[in-house]
């Protein structure tokens, strides 16, 4: 079932601006039509969930990323120290955008934990909470999340009305294998020629993943990334800069856009949950135990899992060598306890090591930018100009 307006046979920016527009559209239409047809609908909370599992079920796992929409009914189910994106994605089911047929979070924090029973008290359909181990480093973690994935799994059969066969889950593996191979491509494009795409178009195409079939975003970005590397654009003097701090609340797309005016941004942490797993998930034998085994030893880093193999200020900063970058630009979300407390390790990490970085926070229904440019622009400066 194809979900999106027809965007074949349109010029490059015309589709770009067709998946901007998608992005920002608080209504979800893809959404609501895959429900119009009959589809079920699963919607997660940040940061990553097997959507492979969703997947398989039939059903379209929907990432609850919040949004721009204007609050009406949400702040009341929560206190004003707390981050911004619990409360637009709460309004988001509140207001009909998604109509979800379940919910499942996750213990990433103290405000994530809690949601399943906001949205238990709330809404007639399952909420769930996906126990994600704390300790990674255990030899038995991997077990572990398996057994929690088949918990999970059979909540979604309840849900779906159809059995989660080992090949239909292996199935699912390659379509999101695939789609995985394809956002690592747009990845390496702005990585070694940032200049062909900007980066709030690389936010966006990778953003459409959150609510659109995987199907069809494979088919989108297979389509695109040959017009983008075809794209015809010259390089401008600007530094390389990796993004820190956009993995659970997302940042307005205006502010992306004015860090790319002054900056490539050559990396980031971006909706990581949906390029989570580094490589291809294994097909052959127990695809549960595959897709756990992915989760603990074949993942990114984040402030929202705490492996001790991974230490985050060291694999940021590997991150800005590995990229070719010449900064850091390390924001959290206001209210963000993990991002916050994140930003004090990885700017000492960065001082050890004498390596340049701009500090920042940003909230996603920010409007105003003018006074982050100007010492974004000035940031800049010392860096080309020392």
């Amino acid at each position: 079932m194809r979900v999106m307006d027809d965007w074949r046979a349109k010029p490059l920016d015309e589709i770009l601006y067709q998946c901007r527009e998608l992005a920002e559209d608080v209504e979800f239409p893809t959404v609501k039509r895959w429900r119009d047809a009959g589809g079920k609908i699963l919607g997660h909370f940040q940061v990553y969930f097997p959507e492979e599992i969703a997947h398989a079920a039939g059903m379209l796992p929907v990432k609850l990323r919040g949004s721009q929409v204007d609050r009406k009914k949400a702040d009341a189910y929560f206190g004003s120290y707390l981050c911004s994106i619990v409360r637009s994605s709460l309004e988001l089911c509140f207001n009909g955008a998604l109509p979800l047929d379940m919910f499942v979070t996750h213990p990433i924090c103290d405000v994530a934990r809690n949601l399943a029973g906001i949205w238990g008290r709330n809404f007639v359909y399952p909420a769930q909470i996906l126990y994600l181990p704390q300790n990674a480093d255990s030899a038995y973690s991997v077990q572990y999340l398996r057994d929690e994935y088949a918990r999970v799994r059979h909540e979604i059969e309840q849900v779906a009305g159809t059995k989660i066969t080992d090949d239909a889950l292996r199935h699912s593996i390659r379509v999101f294998n695939e789609n995985r191979r394809w956002m690592q491509e747009l990845y390496k494009i702005k990585r070694e020629t940032p200049w062909l795409i900007s980066v709030d178009e690389a936010y966006v195409l990778v953003d459409l993943a959150s609510f659109l079939p995987r199907e069809e975003h494979n088919e989108l970005l297979a389509a695109l990334i040959p017009m983008l590397k075809a794209r015809q654009a010259k390089k401008q003097d600007k530094i390389r800069v990796v993004f820190e701090g956009g993995f659970c609340e997302q940042p307005p797309l205006d502010l992306l856009r004015a860090i790319g005016q002054s900056c490539y941004v050559v990396d980031d942490d971006l909706m990581i949950g949906l390029r989570w797993i580094l490589q291809d998930i294994r097909t052959e034998g127990d695809p549960l135990l595959n897709l756990a085994d992915a989760y603990i030893n074949y993942s990114s880093y984040s402030p929202v899992q705490h492996d001790l193999r991974k230490p985050k200020e060291k694999m940021l900063h590997q991150r800005v060598q590995e990229s070719g970058a010449q900064a850091a630009i390390i924001t959290a979300a206001k209210m963000c306890e993990p991002g916050l407390e994140e930003q004090v390790a990885y700017s000492k990490y960065f001082d050890e090591h004498n390596t340049p970085y701009f500090i920042s926070e940003f909230e996603e229904k920010m409007t105003a930018f003018d006074s982050l440019q100007i010492q974004l622009e000035t940031f800049v400066e010392n860096i080309l100009f020392e």
